[in-house]
């Protein structure tokens, strides 16, 4: 069964997230995004765990999902949306000459098992403040205990490159995945790319060539699942899963967004309003010609510093799946319409589409474009372009989100947004 899985969530427990971060729209979403599975982030929370044993039900081999009346309540179609266990932990401690800061995403097979990890995790630090607790841990210490509540228990380093918070960020990282989790570093089978990077920029490094690659969304809103997904073609379910990603088998690819939209792919400096290449940088020492001070060193820039390959030869491991790049709806009809993504006439828009064509998915990647042409000709014309891989791209540094367009301004002046 061929389906799209975000395994990287959060609730309405972590912190900076929507309250609507519940299971009932967690489970509507993923329907509009057209997702098959998704984590459910956070259970070590205790509201948030008792909120899993309350409303999901086991749906074979470590997969969840909605109790029936819940289901028939939200209007969910004959088709349910699973769930897995998962939480996201931040570990921050101090090994060799730096402060390390990695985050990492923790699945269990069962309720049973969580919870025997939660009990691990609440006697080293506190779990009942946030979704995603922080812990003075040692990464590989936190792995070891997740393997030890119980057999199926799988670690996955959170967003790779991202500066501040992961395995390999240029702040707080380690130069290898197995500096980071030392001498159970096997037990470690995927990495996660982040929104930053993409999986050709991950194949520049030959150290990674034995990992699986996965893409998630790390939404703290349900309307932001499915930013980027993981895709199989297996049983949906938590041991299917887990074994696509360790052999192969099962394991389609990644959704991804263009990794110049992610918000720390290259170097800079937001207060200034300061963006540079990795070349750039080097010739100014890392240093802000504004204001003096050290720019924040991007992902493109700490790929290149690891990459053993040449960038202008895509070398493809064996582990490599299929890479699917693609732009959110609202953000096509956001620019089409000339309005913010947020705005009321976009989410209509979007609904309507959702409802004549189905899952946004569906729209961006299965919809022949002659089809959404009729309906809503510059649609047509910009998702055929994204098809094509013909985008405008702006990259983001520095926290700030980079931009994606699919038309140049002047193309848009005058013309009308739908035929008559």
């Amino acid at each position: 069964m061929f389906f799209y899985a975000d395994l990287h969530i959060h609730s309405k427990y972590s912190r900076a997230t929507s309250k609507d971060c519940d299971l009932e729209h967690l489970a509507i979403w993923a329907q509009k995004k057209g997702l098959g599975l998704i984590a459910t982030g956070d259970f070590t929370h205790p509201a948030w765990f008792n909120e899993i044993k309350e409303k999901l039900i086991p749906d074979g081999s470590g997969a969840y999902r909605l109790k029936p009346e819940i289901e028939k309540q939200i209007f969910i179609n004959s088709n349910p949306v699973r769930f897995i266990l998962s939480v996201e932990i931040s570990t921050i401690y101090k090994k060799g000459d730096k402060t390390r800061k990695v985050h990492h995403v923790v699945f269990a097979p069962s309720i049973e098992t969580a919870q025997n990890f939660r009990q691990k995790l609440d006697a080293i630090g506190n779990i009942n403040s946030d979704g995603r607790p922080i812990l003075g841990l040692d990464s590989r210490n936190l792995l070891e205990t997740a393997l030890e509540s119980g057999e199926g228990t799988f670690i996955i380093p959170a967003h790779i490159w991202t500066p501040w918070f992961s395995v390999l960020g240029s702040k707080s990282g380690f130069d290898s995945i197995e500096e980071c989790y030392g001498d159970l570093s096997e037990h470690i089978f995927a990495v996660e790319t982040g929104l930053s990077s993409d999986p050709e920029m991950n194949w520049r490094v030959s150290k990674l060539d034995k990992f699986r690659l996965v893409s998630n969304s790390d939404a703290h809103s349900p309307s932001k699942l499915a930013r980027e997904a993981t895709v199989f073609d297996t049983n949906p379910d938590y041991y299917s899963i887990m074994n696509a990603l360790k052999t192969g088998k099962g394991y389609v690819g990644t959704v991804e967004f263009f990794p110049e939209e992610g918000k720390y792919h290259e170097d800079g400096h937001r207060k200034c309003n300061v963006c540079m290449t990795p070349e750039e940088t080097k010739k100014l020492n890392g240093i802000c010609p504004v204001c003096g001070k050290p720019m924040t060193i991007g992902v493109l820039n700490r790929v290149c510093e690891l990459a053993d390959r040449d960038c202008n030869n895509t070398f493809k491991p064996d582990t490599a799946g299929e890479v699917y790049s693609l732009v959110p709806l609202p953000e096509i009809i956001s620019e089409i319409l000339g309005v913010g993504p947020a705005a009321k006439s976009v989410t209509k828009e979007y609904e309507r589409l959702i409802s004549k064509f189905g899952s946004e998915f569906s729209i961006l990647r299965e919809v022949p474009t002659e089809d959404i042409s009729r309906d809503f000709p510059l649609l047509g014309e910009g998702i055929s372009r994204l098809r094509k891989g013909q985008v405008i791209k702006h990259a983001g540094y520095d926290g700030e989100y980079g931009v994606i367009r699919l038309f140049e301004e002047n193309e848009l002046v005058k013309k009308k947004f739908r035929k008559p």
